[in-house]
């Protein structure tokens, strides 16, 4: 099984992030709970949350401070809710 790539990701709302995968998956996550911990708590901030990227060689979205989520985590959370 290939590795889910997230190759298209918009800011939604709050903590809502739309996402597309190299799979033609596509929907919202809310990251408001997974907000926890030395590099994602200042993410709370939601003017800081917004600024994410799709990074080039990760395949996922990431924040200028380091923080990121695993593809497959992105990925199950919005299979979770189809």
């Amino acid at each position: 099984m290939m590795i889910p790539r997230v190759i298209e990701a918009r800011y939604v709302d709050q903590y809502v992030v739309w996402l597309r995968f190299s799979d033609d998956l596509e929907g919202e996550v809310d990251l408001k709970d997974e907000l926890w911990g030395p590099v994602f708590e200042p993410l709370k901030d939601q003017d800081r949350f917004r600024q994410f990227k799709v990074h080039p060689e990760l395949h996922t979205i990431v924040w200028e401070n380091g923080a990121d989520f695993s593809p497959e985590f992105l990925h199950s959370c919005i299979r979770a809710t189809a």
